[in-house]
């Protein structure tokens, strides 16, 4: 087939051009030989519009490889073409720079963290120093978000501290779908780091035991006689095979390299390892230990 003749059959067909090409130009085409608009085919696997105008323009940087999985499946492609849209895909993330700011604006990265994770059917989170967000009482979320504002604004911002903690709350309400199963591993270290008075961590402590009976959560933890596979350096969160996000004071860092991701996803499978999921002696010594300072005269 002359050269020609194999673009004119690429451009009827939706069918991968040259490797120059953009994954997100592809499934652009593809979607629109088959006479489908975005709204369609974000109802078809399960994403809004905006996002699948996102993914053709790449307005972000390169789609997720599973994303673009789903999308090529959707539009019927064939199976050798979607390994080709999943490698071009894993390729141009492995081509960028492993780590990118997330959203700006602690209420805009509570957002942005909350489409990931509605979007997603396993998220699996590791933290050595705070609770994760999503299973934070509001005292305890007020006092974290308060001192990353902090560090951003000295002075702090009462407004946007207000946005994000509203936009954290209702980040919450993802726990309920139990269509996503939530594998969350903290070190002992974190139920001793006071980050609110006694009575909201008593209060705290008593959201996590409840938090553990979900049946789509399994809540774990490191105690500190446990000795650990690497030193529990940082906290992480893992959303299914496609993205791990590193909280730091000052923002969000986001990877979707297929590499990164394996590596974390290794990380968290040790510390997943060396935890109990038997909290309830470890929560029940935290707890008494707050009382104690409740009680304990100034």
């Amino acid at each position: 087939m002359t050269t020609e003749r194999k673009k004119l059959v690429t451009a009827h067909s939706g069918a991968p051009g040259g490797q120059d090409e953009s994954v997100g130009t592809i499934l652009g085409r593809m979607r629109r030989s088959r006479k489908i608009n975005g709204s369609t085919l974000g109802a078809m696997v399960g994403m809004s519009q905006p996002k699948i105008s996102r993914i053709e323009r790449e307005d972000g940087g390169p789609p997720a490889p599973a994303d673009v999985v789903a999308i090529a499946r959707a539009l019927e492609a064939d199976e050798a073409t979607i390994d080709d849209l999943r490698r071009r895909a894993e390729q141009a993330h492995d081509r960028m720079t492993e780590w990118r700011p997330a959203a700006a604006g602690l209420a805009n990265r509570q957002r942005g963290v909350a489409e990931w994770e509605f979007s997603a059917k396993e998220i699996r989170d590791f933290q050595p120093a705070v609770l994760p967000g999503l299973v934070q009482t509001g005292s305890y979320m007020r006092a974290t978000l308060m001192s990353f504002q902090r560090v951003v604004q000295s002075d702090g911002d009462e407004r946007e501290l207000s946005r994000a903690i509203t936009a954290r709350t209702e980040r919450q309400e993802v726990i309920a779908d139990t269509g996503i199963t939530f594998r969350i591993v903290i070190t002992e270290a974190v139920l001793r780091t006071r980050i609110c008075p006694p009575a909201s961590m008593i209060e705290q402590l008593s959201h996590l035991r409840e938090l553990a009976h979900r049946p789509n959560v399994r809540f774990a933890v490191v105690p500190e006689e446990v000795p650990t596979p690497i030193p529990p350096q940082l906290g992480f969160t893992i959303f299914d095979e496609d993205m791990v996000v590193i909280e730091t004071y000052n923002t969000g860092l986001f990877s979707r390299g297929g590499n990164v991701v394996r590596q974390y996803g290794r990380v968290f499978e040790g510390f997943e390892q060396a935890a109990t999921t038997d909290i309830e002696p470890i929560l029940a010594r935290y707890e008494a230990y707050y009382v104690e300072k409740l009680t304990r005269p100034a």
